[in-house]
């Protein structure tokens, strides 16, 4: 069965060489704190999250609602095993992909073919499976002779039709998802759309963090409001977003 589990989970972020005027900067712009000084050392520490706990398991579609610096991206991180928690603890059961960008390691000397295979080991797919899988992103970037030339030659748009159909090759059990996911054109949007959907269809688990009230009602079936990097609310989408909307009111 799979399953993603937080236990108390601490994150914090030391931060080298600052002075107590930049203390002051930093904290008007993170939603983490600072927690402590160490003396002699110039050194502070902010805390993104805070013995945060999330017990998901197969079928969860959970977002993750916020304002700038609420602790999501660190929060995706720690799901994703690219942070390790201060303290407390992350149990996994089963294999996590995240999709946080549509570059997932994109080589510019290398050519489209190349590319497809690196990100896709980047990526945690094997050699077999990158290979079974070429043909089809090879159709769904619509690059055609230009995958056999260096990535440098492409626009923007081409790079990121490559890198949105690479990363959403995946076969995952638990993905983790950002909602800064754009794929050239009004055209080619809808087809990211479709192929978003189809990746969500066949995984697990789903984390996503999105500003986008329409995302999270559509994508997701229970969600949690984060602040300051402690989650304060859990329930429906539903909730979870009026509940979102009230407190930005009064903070506003």
């Amino acid at each position: 069965m799979t399953r993603l589990c937080l236990e108390n989970v601490t994150v914090d972020y030391p931060i080298y060489g600052s002075s107590r005027t930049f203390r002051g900067i930093l904290k008007r712009r993170t939603g983490g704190f600072i927690k402590r000084e160490i003396e002699g050392q110039g050194r502070v520490v902010v805390r993104a999250l805070e013995s945060l706990s999330l017990d998901l398991n197969h079928g969860d579609r959970l977002g993750i609602v916020g304002h700038n610096g609420a602790g999501k991206s660190t929060l995706l991180r720690v799901c994703a095993g690219v942070y390790e928690p201060s303290d407390g603890r992350v149990i996994l059961e089963g294999k996590v992909s995240s999709l946080l960008n549509t570059a997932p390691g994109l080589d510019p000397d290398d050519t489209g073919y190349e590319n497809i295979m690196t990100c896709g080991l980047f990526l945690g797919m094997t050699r077999k499976e990158i290979v079974r899988k070429t043909p089809e992103i090879e159709e769904f970037t619509e690059l055609g002779e230009y995958l056999d030339l260096p990535a440098r030659t492409y626009s923007a748009g081409m790079l990121t039709r490559l890198g949105f159909a690479i990363a959403t090759a995946i076969d995952p059990e638990i993905l983790v998802l950002d909602e800064g996911l754009g794929a050239g054109d009004a055209r080619f949007a809808e087809k990211a759309k479709a192929r978003v959907n189809s990746l969500i269809d066949r995984t697990s688990i789903l984390i996503l963090a999105s500003h986008s009230e329409g995302l999270i009602q559509a994508m997701c079936s229970k969600a949690i409001l984060l602040d300051t990097g402690k989650i304060k609310a859990v329930g429906s989408t539903n909730e979870i977003i009026a509940m979102y909307r009230e407190r930005s009111m009064q903070a506003g």
